[in-house]
């Protein structure tokens, strides 16, 4: 039951980052974004899904954040309080919470991350992991100023690359975004009151003993921590782009191939080295993440079944495509690639992969697991591609289609089908959809 969680708001940062909007008169917070206070939005979210026992940690200002708020009952909730007197860091003040929680469970959010989230899924998640700790995490524009989260394959967590160390590897774009559901019991790690780092002291020493997962969803979670990030934020707000997001409500996807319409077409890439983006393509997924389209990849990769390189080899590929879109402020809500091919007889293949199956387009397996996992609408969503074999599978899924001109541009002729309209590039064909569609 939600309503057994308590959530927890850090509030007691000083909000240097922020400075030019809180002028050293309000705590970061209390912000007003389009009319209320950061934090209100935080409170009236977790509200919305029956989560209405509320802890705020408060700390420099904390009394105009109390003077507000009071005990909550103005806003439908029940809020309580724990004040520090000094600074004690993320976590030092967790210290206090076992007083007014015992070891129950609850949720921990810091004060400058908005977002608009179905709580039911992603405590659903923990809860199904019997988790001890579950993080949201969610592919952002700056990876590469970020702490980034790494999972194995069932999502647990195995560590965390800092945004202080140095990158010299392709990454997943897989960011803690400051949000978490914690068994109680983990204030039993807290000692006493002093100043603890939440993430470097508390949580990554369980990474290797505890049940900690990562819960990666495509909602709208922003950290509005600075000028320039709060006016994205608040303009994302005001555009209905938090609402829409919400995986409460169904989505619309903009499906991307990926060889000739993302990358520079090179036959099969089976090598790092020979994945170079479209000039535009980074601008392109730009505009999709700014609209509140998802944007999600599907390509064939039949470079596994003939034994061209490994499924790993694959995923590095990805990961390369990943930080180069990042790079430029843009990212990818989920990726799927089907590893099989058919057709027997290539030197090298590898029988394990030489199948028939439901994921390779035009095929609607991957494009079936995305609908499911993500709520979409596929007659309010598209298929980009370069080939007709795209277009194929956007017709077969109940998309509606667009054909690039770059790659292969429709000369495969493989299928006897026409998209729905026709772009120069991928650039093209979003500016196309958004200005039908916004």
């Amino acid at each position: 039951m939600l309503n057994t969680y308590t959530a927890v708001i850090q509030a007691g940062g000083k909000g240097t980052r922020l400075a030019e909007l809180t002028k050293g008169e309000i705590p970061k917070p209390m912000v007003r974004l389009n009319g209320k206070p950061m934090i209100q939005w935080q409170i009236e979210n977790v509200k919305e899904y029956g989560i209405t026992n509320i802890v705020i940690i408060i700390g420099h200002l904390g009394e105009k954040i109390q003077q507000y708020f009071r005990d909550g009952s103005d806003f439908g909730v029940h809020i309580s309080y724990i004040k520090e007197t000094q600074p004690l860091g993320s976590a030092g003040s967790l210290y206090y919470l076992k007083e007014k929680i015992g070891f129950a469970p609850f949720i921990l959010i810091f004060g400058d991350v908005m977002f608009d989230l179905s709580w039911e899924r992603m405590i659903s998640f923990h809860e199904k992991k019997n988790a001890f700790g579950t993080l949201l995490v969610h592919p952002n524009s700056h990876p590469y100023d970020s702490d980034l989260i790494m999972m194995d394959e069932d999502n647990r967590v195995v560590g965390m690359d800092s945004k202080l160390n140095t990158r010299n590897y392709w990454y997943q774009n897989c960011v803690n975004a400051g949000i978490y559901i914690l068994d109680g019991h983990i204030l039993e790690e807290i000692k006493e009151p002093k100043k603890i780092d939440f993430e470097k002291d508390l949580l990554q020493p369980l990474f290797a003993g505890k049940r900690i997962f990562g819960y990666m969803t495509p909602e709208f979670v922003k950290d509005a921590g600075t000028a320039e990030r709060f006016y994205e934020v608040q303009k994302a707000q005001q555009n209905g782009v938090w609402k829409r997001k919400n995986l409460s409500n169904s989505q619309r996807c903009i499906f991307l191939d990926r060889d000739g319409t993302i990358n520079r077409f090179n036959h099969l890439i089976s090598q790092e080295e020979e994945l170079e983006l479209e000039p535009c393509a980074a601008k392109a997924i730009r505009l999709i993440n700014e609209s509140g389209y998802l944007a999600i990849v599907i390509t064939n990769q039949p470079v596994v079944a003939r034994g061209m390189c490994t499924m790993e080899e694959v995923k590095n590929i990805h990961r390369k495509m990943t930080v180069l879109l990042g790079e430029q402020g843009a990212y990818l809500d989920d990726l799927a690639f089907c590893p099989h091919h058919p057709d027997k007889g290539y030197p090298e293949e590898n029988p394990l992969y030489k199948i028939p199956c439901n994921c390779r387009k035009p095929a609607t397996g991957m494009i079936d697991e995305m609908v499911a996992r993500y709520h979409i609408d596929c007659s309010q969503s598209y298929m980009i591609g370069d080939g007709t074999i795209d277009v194929q599978t956007g017709i077969n899924a109940g998309l509606h289609t667009v054909l690039v001109h770059t790659g292969m541009a429709g000369k495969d002729r493989k299928y006897p089908v026409s998209a729905e309209m026709e772009a120069e590039d991928l650039l093209e064909a979003v500016e196309k959809i958004l200005g039908n569609r916004l």
